[in-house]
């Protein structure tokens, strides 16, 4: 279900807004919705960091250490 929703901002948010959108061929809805979309999934995404940092511990991140083998990269996997 889409929804109407009225936007006040500043004057030079909306020339800044205008120009970016006149660079980038989208409408202004278009730049809105994708920044806002954005924006949520960040926070979205933080939420599940601290939310699986609480179920964390210690001793089952050691243990994973633990599986982790000590060999050296190959030589295609390895940096410059």
């Amino acid at each position: 279900m889409k929804q109407t929703m009225s936007l006040r901002m500043p004057s030079y948010l909306n020339k800044a807004l205008q120009d970016i959108c006149d660079d980038e061929k989208i409408s202004k809805n278009q730049f809105i919705l994708s920044a806002l979309s954005e924006k949520i999934a960040s926070l979205q995404t933080v939420d599940i960091i601290e939310k699986k940092a609480k179920e964390a511990s210690r001793e089952s991140f050691l243990d994973a250490l633990k599986n982790i083998s000590s060999n050296e990269p190959k030589e295609s996997d390895k940096l410059d």
